[in-house]
Order: C-alpha cells, then structure tokens, then sequence
C-alpha cells in the first residue's frame, strides 16, 4: 500500500509525531485515523480546510476516516489559542453550527460507506455520562500537576482558566478512548495547537488498556505565510468555505493575490497535484517571472476542490474580465458579485455622461468630467467613452439593468438603473 505518510512529508503538512517510526509502521497497512472539528462556527474556513484536505489525502490512500464534530465539546469551549475564556454558545447555535459542519465535511469526504468514512457528533456519548461516572471512570486518571505542564493550559494560568475549559482536555481525551475502542481507531490527527490535548488522549488510552497499545497521533503545521504572518485571513476577515460568506470569486483572488514563495508552497499544501506536475509548475514559474504561473493554477485549484469546476471556472472569467476590461461573458450574477462593493442605485434618465460623473463621485464638476472623458480615462461597459453629452437608453444597459463605468485604473461604478 501507497505510505501517505512520504507525501504528506513531501506537502510539508506535518509538524509533531507522537513517533514517526511507529506511525509509518501504522499505515503499511490500512488504518482508521479521526479528526474533530469544532462547531464555534457557522462555517468552517479556509485554515480548517488543511486538516479537512488530510483526511482526504488519507481516504485517497484507502485509508478509513472518521471525522467528529464537537457537539458536547463546542459547548464548553477549547482553550487553545485564546487568550481568554470564550463567551458560551447557545446549545440551539452549537446544533445549527453542528448541522453546518457536517454537510461541509460531506461535500468533501465520502461517508457514504463506514469502511471508507464515518462522520459522528461526540455528543452523541459525552452527553450521557454522569458527573460520577466522569470523575470515577477518566478524572481519575488525569494528574493535574502533568495537566498544568501542558501548553495548552499553561499558556492560559496568567490570564486565569476556568473548571470548564480545563476539562476541555479530558472530554477530547475520552473521544479518542471512546473511538478507539468502538472503531479500532489508532490514530488522531489535529492542528498543532491540539498537540496538548492528542497526546493526553495517547495517556488515557494507555492507563487504561495497557501501555503497549498501539495507538499515536500527529499534527499538521497551522499554515503561515512567508512573511511568518498566520494565514488565512483577508482584509475582509476568515476565508469561509461557505460561498454565501466568502465567494468563490474571492477566494480565488485571495490565493491569486499570493507571493511567488507562498504559491508553490501553498499548492503543495492545497492542492491534489502529483509531485511531478507541482515540480514542473515550479519550475516554470521560476523561468517565468511575472507570469503568475503558481498563482493561476493555485487559485483555479483551491476554488474548484472548495467549489466545483463550474465555479472555479466563473471566477477565472471575472479575473480575467477585470484584467481585461472585456466584462461582455460574464453572467449577471457574476457581474453583480465583482462589483458588489461598488453598487450605485441611480436613475439615469435624460443625464449625460458628464453629469452621471458627478452623480456617481467620479468628478467633482463638468469640467472636470470633460477632462476625464476628452483623455480617455473613462470606460463605460468596457468601452473607452469619448462623447461627454451621452445620453443613454436601454440598449446601452448590461442585463436591461447595469451601467459599468470605470475612471481610471482602478475606480468602478456599477449603476443599477432602469430605462
């Protein structure tokens, strides 16, 4: 069998083993790996799809998967990362978010067959243990000195940790003894900011079955851009992997708009290409600087795996329409989503060019407008416009509705009118 531990390596996806050696010896043959998600969220976002595209590579290699969504655990809240106690969710959000997380991680992993995929909500048995049984049955074998030692919660003492989020390590920690034993699950996989919790998970296990038990776990890097900046993040905020939070328009130019170093590292990490194929993009994107070759093949990849084809292929059209001035082959809602920030709602009846200047904010008086048009910095559905008294009818207008003009070489003006 294919050892996805040699790829993995090579994408530069894993940062900690609980032993590599061990761990490679695993998946010589076929294995059951599982992963949380944590339903803090609506939507999951561009940083959670690293661990998502793992457990895809690991399925690919014929591997089972389970992925768990933290039903039980969301309502208490992972300290990893925070500086400070996060606020409660309702339990009606965490079931919402829940739902969500788990139609997301459908579209990209197959659970269609339990030998190949498992998606479970751990409150599904967290829920039904008593405060009795918890504190007999698993508190007892946590040390609090040992619990301390953890960056995890280390990292929180000088801010102050709450009884809740403390015990947030214990509940992962039953996850992987309760998957373990039902599923012959070996192997945990997470971001490295769960290295605390995973390897507490390992002891439990141990205490409990024997300290030869075969069962490890590894971490993939959080993913940082060159500049050592954590990724992930626009201007705009998260990369959500729900197109009504994050378009696949602007999920393309996020990875467009990459440096020439991150791009070949990102398609490693990203993308599904072979070795061979991410070697010879590099390599012609070395010989040809300025072409952005890593770039549009990156971009076009990340939005179809998170898309589809037909959307990765509309954001394409509005890159190279936007680089172009050629907006003629987009779609209205395509049109509409390039140009959403720039929407003006104007009745334009009986105005000429160089007074909808004016209206619109791209001039401050005819004059001036005058200037723009004489100069040829004006473009009105793509076209250079050079008649200032212009006035337009409702054969000049994009889908019988829009407008698109454009001053300079970056302000647009997308009027929504009626004629």
């Amino acid at each position: 069998m294919f050892n996805v531990i040699d790829d993995l390596n090579y994408r530069g996806l894993i940062k900690d083993y609980s032993s590599q050696e061990n761990i490679k010896e695993l998946f010589s043959t076929p294995q059951t790996i599982y992963c949380g998600f944590d339903p803090s969220a609506s939507s999951m976002h561009i940083g959670n799809f690293v661990m998502i595209s793992i457990l895809m590579r690991l399925q690919k290699a014929g591997h089972r998967i389970i992925a768990v969504v933290g039903g039980a655990t969301g309502m208490i809240g992972d300290p990893s990362g925070k500086s400070k106690e996060r606020n409660l969710l309702t339990p009606e959000d965490v079931k919402r978010n829940c739902d969500n997380i788990k139609q997301q991680l459908s579209r990209f992993l197959d659970f269609s067959d339990p030998n190949k995929g498992i998606l479970l909500n751990n409150y599904d048995w967290l829920s039904k243990i008593s405060l009795l049984e918890y504190l007999r049955d698993y508190g007892k074998f946590f040390n609090i000195n040992y619990m301390l030692n953890k960056d995890i919660i280390s990292s929180r003492l000088e801010n102050g940790i709450s009884l809740t989020e403390f015990s947030y390590m214990t509940l992962q920690s039953i996850d992987f003894l309760k998957i373990h034993n039902e599923y012959n699950c070996n192997i945990q996989i997470g971001g490295s900011d769960q290295w605390g919790n995973l390897t507490a998970g390992l002891d439990l296990i141990r205490k409990i079955k024997g300290v030869d038990e075969k069962v490890e776990c590894m971490t993939a890097h959080l993913i940082t851009r060159s500049d050592g900046k954590k990724f992930g993040k626009s201007e705009d905020g998260a990369l959500f992997l729900d197109e009504s939070l994050t378009s696949p328009y602007k999920l393309y130019q996020f990875f467009y708009n990459q440096s020439d170093e991150d791009a070949v590292k990102y398609i490693k990490v990203f993308t599904f290409l072979e070795k061979e194929e991410i070697e010879k993009i590099e390599k012609e994107h070395i010989n040809n600087p300025g072409k952005r070759i890593a770039q549009k093949v990156l971009a076009y990849e990340v939005t179809k795996i998170v898309h589809g084809e037909n959307k990765a292929k509309e954001a394409l059209n509005i890159s190279e329409a936007l680089f172009s001035n050629n907006f003629s082959s987009l779609s209205e809602s395509a049109l509409a989503e390039l140009f959403k920030n720039y929407l003006i709602n104007l009745d334009i009846k009986n105005l000429s060019l160089e007074e909808i200047l004016i209206k619109i904010g791209a001039s401050s008086s005819k004059r001036e407008s005058r200037e723009f048009i004489k100069n040829g910095a004006v473009l009105v559905n793509g076209n250079k416009a050079f008649d200032n008294l212009k006035v337009f009818s409702s054969n000049d207008l994009m889908f019988n509705k829009y407008l698109l003009i454009k001053r300079g070489k970056k302000n647009y003006y997308l009027i929504n009118t009626t004629l």
